[in-house]
C-alpha cells in the first residue's frame, strides 16, 4: 500500500501542467532565476537533457494558497474520495463492463483577428484531431496509439468526448467556438480573470476547452481539478465555476497523425495530443503518477511508485524495487507523447468515482448538449467579430472595416445570403454575400464604416440561398465598432527609455520596432532579485529617424506587470531628450504597446506593412490574402510566374476576392502583386 507523504499538496484547484521551454538547455542554464506564478522554479523541475519544464503544479498551488487561504486541503479531498473509490472497485468486474459516459465538449479557439489556419486560429481539422485522440486514449481503442498497451491492468476508462451539437442559446453548433479578442497573447492570470469568464459555456452541461497563445511561450496547458463543493463534509472553497475546464497552447492541441495537408500548427515535440489527455486526466481527478513528491502516492494502488517525474521514454526501476519498472507510459507522467499509452484500472476507478460524485462532473452524464437537434436546409448564422481599439500609422482615422462572420448551420451548402445592417440605428443598408460554404463552415463579411466616432452596428440575415432563413434565433447580431485612432506624432529624434524592474526581472522583456517590423532596440529577460531594494534603474538612449512609424512593446510573462505588492513598484517611461514624457506605465498585465510617429509619414505603409501576408503558404489549393481591416480592400492583384509572365489578373471588389483558387496553377514558385491606389505589395508563394 502506498503511503501519503506529508509534502504532498493536492487541492480541488486549477492545476497547471506541461510546460516546455523553447530555448536550448544552455540558454536555460544562463537564466537560472526563471519564475512561474511569482515562484522560482526549482532546478529539479528542469529536464537536464532538453531544458523542458513540463509542469508548475506546486508553484501554482503555493500561489493559489496565498490568494485564498481557505482552499480545500488534500486530506479533506482524499478522505471524501477514498470510501467512494473503494465502493467503485467493488462494483467493477474484470471485464470492465458498464455504461459508456459521453461528455459534451466545446473548444473555444481564442485569437486576435487572424484568419483560420494562421496562429493561433487553428483549423477545424486540428481541433477535431484532438478530440479523436482523447477518445482513442480514454477508450483504449485497438489499432490506435491509445490501444497499444498489452499491460493487463490497462483500462478502457469508458468515457467518450463528443462535440456539442447545440449551443447555450439552443442553436446548432459544431462544438468549435471561435472568439476574437483584442490581445495577441494571454497570461494564466488573464485567462482566469478575462478570457474564461467571458467565453465559458455552462460547465454543468459542457466540458470547456480553450486554445490560446500564451504570453509565456513555455506554457503548454493546465486543467482545473473537479469541484466537490456540494458534497457532505467539504468546505465550499473549490474551483470557480466560471474558470472550470482545460486550457491549451494552440500548438499542442491536436495530433500530426491527422494532418493530411500540412495545415496543423503543432509543436515539434508535443504533437500527438497527449498534453490534453494528461490534462483531461487532471480535470477528472487524477494526480501525477509520482504524487508530486519523491516516491509519493497517486492514490492508485496499481501504478508503480515513481521516484519523480520522467522525461523522454526511459526504463527505470520503481521506488524500493529490484523487479518493477516505473510506468513511464502512463498518461499522468511527463514522458514524450509517443511514449504514453495507458490509464490503469485504479485510475479508471478514481475517474469513475469523480464523474459520479463531483459537482460539475456528475451533471455532464445527463447533459444532452451533444445530441443533435432538428436542422434546416437553409440556416445562416451571424457572429460579430470583436472590434479593437488600435492606433495606426498613415491610415484615415474616420473609417474602419467591421468583420461579421457568417456560418452555414444548414444541411445544404450556403451559396448566397442577404444581410440588412444599420450604423448607429440609422437607415437600412443591404449586403449581398455569395460564396460556397459547406455545413458548419464560415466566411468573413467586411462592412466599411465611415463615422466620426465609435458606435454600434446591427446586422440581420434577410435571406439564405434566396429564401427566408429557416431559423431566426441565430440571424441577428449587435456590436460596437471602433474607429482606429491616428498614432500621435512627434518632432523629436532622440529619446530616453527608462525601466525600473520589479524583483522578477526574468519575466520582463521589451522591444522597439519600426513600421516594417524591424527590431531596433530590445532588452530582457533580466535577473531576479530575492529582496528589496529593487534593481538599479535602467536607462537607454534611442535615436530614431524622421517620417517613420514606431511601436514600443513591453511584456511580462506572468501577466502581472511590474507593479506592486511585495515585489515593489516598478515602472517604465519614454521621454524625449528635452524631458517630455510620451508614454509610461506600471500595471499592464501581460503586455503594453505604444505606437507613435516622428514627422509626417509617406504613403508607403501598405508597401512595408508586415501585417500583409499569404496563407497557407505553400498551398495545395486555396490561397488567402490577409490584410488588416484598417487598410481596407486593395484594388486588384496580379500573379506572375518566375519568368515574369502574368498568369492571373483580377480586380478586387469584395472580401471573397481575397481568396484565390490556385488549382489551375502548376506546381512551382509564383509572385503576387497586390495594388491599392498608388501602392503595390509583391509577395512570394509556392504552389504544391
Amino acid at each position: 500500500m502506498k503511503t501519503i507523504t506529508p509534502n504532498f499538496l493536492h487541492k480541488i484547484v486549477l492545476l497547471f501542467c506541461l510546460f516546455a521551454v523553447v530555448n536550448t538547455y544552455s540558454q536555460i542554464k544562463n537564466t537560472t532565476n526563471k519564475t512561474l506564478f511569482g515562484k522560482t522554479i526549482a532546478p529539479e523541475s528542469v529536464n537536464p537533457k532538453t531544458g523542458q519544464i513540463r509542469c508548475a503544479t506546486m508553484e501554482y498551488e503555493k500561489y493559489l494558497q496565498q490568494k485564498n487561504p481557505n482552499r480545500m486541503t488534500s486530506a479533506q479531498f482524499e478522505t471524501w474520495l477514498a470510501p467512494l473509490v473503494k465502493k467503485q472497485k467493488a462494483m467493477r468486474t474484470s471485464s470492465q463492463s458498464g455504461g459508456i459516459i459521453t461528455i459534451p465538449v466545446v473548444v473555444h479557439v481564442i485569437y486576435n483577428g487572424q484568419a483560420i489556419g494562421v496562429a493561433p486560429n487553428i483549423t477545424d481539422a486540428q481541433v477535431q484531431s484532438q478530440i479523436t485522440i482523447l477518445n482513442q486514449d480514454f477508450r483504449k481503442i485497438l489499432g490506435t496509439p491509445g490501444g497499444t498497451s498489452t499491460n493487463p491492468i490497462a483500462a478502457d476508462v469508458q468515457i467518450e468526448f463528443a462535440f456539442a451539437q447545440v449551443d447555450p442559446n439552443g442553436n446548432p453548433t459544431n462544438g468549435i467556438d471561435r472568439v476574437s479578442l483584442c490581445q495577441d497573447a494571454w497570461s494564466e492570470n488573464e485567462m482566469n480573470t478575462t478570457v474564461k469568464p467571458a467565453t465559458i459555456w455552462d460547465p454543468t452541461q459542457y466540458m470547456n476547452f480553450w486554445t490560446v497563445q500564451f504570453s509565456d511561450n513555455t506554457l503548454l496547458g493546465y486543467a482545473q481539478f473537479p469541484d466537490a463543493s456540494t458534497l457532505p463534509g467539504l468546505d465550499p472553497s473549490g474551483g470557480a465555476a466560471n474558470t472550470d475546464g482545460v486550457v491549451s497552447s494552440y500548438n499542442v492541441f491536436g495530433s500530426k497523425t491527422y494532418d493530411t495537408n500540412n495545415s496543423f500548427l503543432l509543436d515539434g515535440t508535443y504533437n500527438k495530443g497527449r498534453t490534453m489527455t494528461h490534462e483531461a486526466g487532471h480535470w477528472l481527478g487524477l494526480i501525477h503518477i509520482w504524487g508530486d513528491s519523491t516516491c509519493g502516492d497517486d492514490y492508485c494502488a496499481d501504478t508503480p511508485v515513481h521516484h519523480d517525474k520522467n522525461y523522454g521514454c526511459p526504463t527505470k526501476l520503481s521506488c524500493n524495487s529490484t523487479t518493477v519498472n516505473e510506468m513511464v507510459e502512463n498518461y499522468m507522467d511527463y514522458t514524450d507523447d509517443a511514449c504514453m499509452n495507458i490509464f490503469t484500472l485504479n485510475q479508471k476507478d478514481r475517474i469513475t468515482t469523480i464523474i459520479n460524485n463531483a459537482a460539475r462532473r456528475s451533471s455532464l452524464k445527463t447533459s444532452t448538449k451533444n445530441s443533435p437537434i432538428p436542422l434546416f436546409a437553409n440556416d445562416a448564422e451571424l457572429k460579430f467579430e470583436t472590434s479593437c481599439n488600435v492606433a495606426v500609422c498613415g491610415i484615415a482615422s474616420n473609417q474602419t472595416i467591421q468583420k461579421i462572420l457568417i456560418y452555414n448551420r444548414g444541411t445544404s451548402n450556403l451559396t448566397s445570403a442577404t444581410l440588412n445592417y444599420s450604423i448607429n440605428g440609422g437607415s437600412n443598408n443591404t449586403y449581398n454575400w455569395t460564396g460556397n460554404l459547406a455545413p458548419n463552415k464560415s466566411a468573413i463579411i467586411s462592412i466599411t464604416i465611415n463615422a466620426a466616432a465609435n458606435g454600434t452596428i446591427n446586422a440581420t440575415i434577410a435571406s439564405a440561398n434566396g429564401v427566408t432563413d429557416q431559423r431566426s434565433s441565430n440571424n441577428s447580431v449587435t456590436g460596437t465598432f471602433i474607429i482606429p485612432t491616428a498614432a500621435p506624432s512627434y518632432t523629436y529624434n532622440d529619446y530616453v527609455f527608462r525601466l525600473q524592474q520589479d524583483k522578477w526581472g526574468s519575466e520582463t522583456t521589451w522591444n522597439l520596432k519600426d513600421g516594417t517590423g524591424t527590431n531596433l532596440y530590445s532588452g530582457g529577460p533580466y535577473t531576479n532579485k530575492s529582496d528589496l531594494p529593487l534593481p538599479t534603474l535602467l536607462s537607454f538612449n534611442w535615436t530614431l529617424a524622421s517620417n517613420k512609424c514606431y511601436t514600443f512593446t513591453i511584456n511580462d510573462s506572468q501577466g502581472d506587470g511590474i507593479c506592486c505588492g511585495d515585489s515593489g513598484d516598478g515602472y517604465y517611461d519614454i521621454k524625449s531628450s528635452t524631458g517630455i514624457v510620451i508614454t509610461s506605465g506600471t500595471t499592464f498585465y501581460s503586455s503594453a504597446k505604444y505606437t507613435f510617429t516622428i514627422g509626417s509619414l509617406g504613403n508607403d505603409q501598405f508597401e512595408t506593412s508586415t501585417d500583409i501576408y499569404l496563407y497557407p503558404n505553400p498551398t495545395k489549393g486555396t490561397l488567402n490574402i490577409q490584410i488588416p481591416n484598417a487598410y481596407g480592400l486593395p484594388n486588384s492583384y496580379a500573379i506572375n510566374n518566375v519568368l515574369g509572365q502574368k498568369i492571373i489578373q483580377k480586380n478586387i471588389s469584395k472580401e471573397a476576392d481575397l481568396t484565390i483558387n490556385t488549382s489551375a496553377l502548376s506546381n512551382g514558385v509564383y509572385f503576387i502583386t497586390i495594388v491599392k491606389e498608388d501602392q503595390k505589395r509583391t509577395l512570394r508563394f509556392i504552389k504544391e
